[in-house]
């Protein structure tokens, strides 16, 4: 009982936070995944428990986010078979690998979106020009490269999930002309199917401490619900300016971490 309780202090506040920074930032992680360590679990099995407390700030943040989903259901069927497909692949992986496997190339990626997310305002980047010079053949190619980028995104997610949020967020901003409210609508829908998908997977092959996710879960609910709300009222500028910003500090920590730590 006194570890429950423990759990509940520590992990709904950790959670309500979480819901609100993932379904704004993609960095849910960030929080809830620390939390889980703080309480003793170890960081394999922590990170499966993250994995399915996650789902409930999906269901959260599509409640609150339908009407930033209207119109998208299209867009929906592209994103959540190429998700959840490499939600299942990188859940198998996780499952045979240790994450250490990849953790030296996950700051690079992190970094990566980050740039990918400031660059309309850092390079003013012209999306009609590339249009007019592209043919036929690179608009496939492109479309394809698009599609296996959101599969390993999905991989990502199901593998190790730290900030695959803002990952799904860059990608969609650089290859969407919709608005950031509706294609941060479709990452919260796409990543909580991803997260489902691999709960799915390791409820069956692997441990989940469910004392622990129940209250994270609650958290992660009332946050994502609440994440849609304020993506509404603050500007889309300064909204990818303070993601990328997090996102750069989470990669310059994971970078000292796995490399100087």
């Amino acid at each position: 009982m006194q570890i429950l309780w423990s759990h509940i202090f520590i992990l709904f506040p950790a959670g309500i936070l979480a819901g609100i920074v993932g379904s704004i930032a993609g960095l849910a992680s960030l929080v809830s995944y620390p939390a889980l360590l703080a309480v003793g679990i170890p960081p394999v099995l922590a990170n499966i428990t993250n994995t399915a407390a996650l789902v409930f700030s999906g269901i959260g943040s599509t409640i609150s986010s339908k009407r930033e989903l209207s119109g998208h259901k299209k867009d929906l069927l592209r994103l959540l078979p190429l998700t959840v497909g490499g939600s299942i692949f990188g859940g198998l992986l996780l499952l045979i690998a240790p994450v250490s496997a990849f953790e030296h190339v996950v700051p690079f990626f992190i970094l990566g979106s980050a740039i990918l997310i400031l660059r309309p305002e850092l390079l003013h980047f012209n999306r009609n020009k590339q249009q007019s010079v592209s043919s036929i053949t690179y608009k496939r190619i492109l479309k394809v490269s698009l599609y296996v980028a959101i599969f390993l995104v999905g991989a990502y997610t199901g593998y190790f999930g730290a900030a695959g949020g803002v990952i799904m967020l860059a990608l969609l901003a650089a290859t969407s002309d919709i608005k950031f409210t509706e294609y941060n609508a479709l990452k919260n829908v796409s990543l909580g199917a991803c997260n489902l998908a691999a709960t799915i997977l390791f409820v069956f092959r692997s441990h989940i401490y469910w004392l622990a996710a129940a209250p994270l879960a609650v958290g992660f609910f009332i946050g994502g619900f609440i994440g849609p709300y304020i993506v509404r009222y603050i500007p889309a500028k300064l909204l990818r300016i303070l993601i990328a910003c997090g996102a750069i500090g989470l990669a310059l920590y994971l970078f000292i971490e796995t490399y100087l730590g």
